[in-house]
């Protein structure tokens, strides 16, 4: 399986470098991430769930950064394994300096075995592609989000000497997740002049759900009203 692409953040090329190698700012971005710790010198250990297809489960696995050149590139080594199967990939991090904004080249290669290989090589492919853009969304916004708070508590300083403290980022719920990658997976897998029906599709179906769910509770009310009225009988 392989992956590459493009990616432009609206920041300067060093404040994407420390937020890339910040472990707790890319878990708050990683769909499904629930832990990631660096565990030694450019060494990180982690755990995500994740679903592909109809296989989903937890993932334990090792990341280790090499030919690290500072704030330019790295490259990096994956090594996973968990109930849906195995994981094993290189990849490589270029961050270009464009003046205000940063373009990120990433690529990758990457082996996978087990029940997660039998959801087939194209939905493999999406996925992968829809869950890395995903991440990289997330990522950007906390960036945007951390040089606002940052310009806010300078401007404060300079104003009245005392600034009240940053507020924390927010990071984005887990249905805000499943809502992007779903959302890049549509893009990837359904051709353009179709996506306007598959909306209206899961439009009628989310609309049928709504009208059933209220037509069941109609119903459990009249038998739980008629129960209650012959309790004396």
């Amino acid at each position: 399986m392989k992956l590459e692409g493009t990616y432009t953040f609206e920041a300067p090329r060093e404040v994407v470098w420390e937020a890339l190698l910040d472990p707790n700012v890319l878990a708050s971005v990683m769909p499904g991430c629930e832990r990631l710790e660096q565990v030694g010198d450019n060494e990180y250990k982690g755990a995500l769930k994740i679903r592909v297809g109809p296989v989903q489960g937890a993932f334990e696995g090792l990341v280790n950064l090499s030919d690290i050149n500072t704030p330019e590139s790295y490259r990096m080594q994956v090594d996973g394994k968990g109930a849906p199967g195995f994981m094993k990939g290189v990849g490589e991090v270029r961050l270009e300096d464009q003046g205000a904004s940063t373009l990120m080249r990433y690529s990758g290669e990457a082996q996978v075995g087990g029940r997660i290989a039998s959801v087939g090589q194209r939905l493999l492919d999406s996925s992968a592609k829809a869950l890395t853009r995903q991440s990289l969304d997330g990522l950007h916004e906390q960036i945007k989000a951390r040089l606002q708070a940052n310009a806010t508590h300078h401007a404060e300083e300079a104003l009245l000497g005392e600034p009240s403290p940053p507020s924390p980022v927010a990071v984005p719920s887990q249905t805000e997740f499943a809502l992007g990658v779903a959302k890049h997976l549509v893009d990837d897998l359904v051709p353009a002049p179709q996506r306007p029906k598959l909306v209206a599709g899961a439009l009628v179906f989310l609309a049928s759900l709504v009208v059933l769910n209220w037509w069941m509770n109609a119903i459990a009310r009249k038998v739980a009203r008629e129960v209650w009225e012959r309790r004396d009988y």
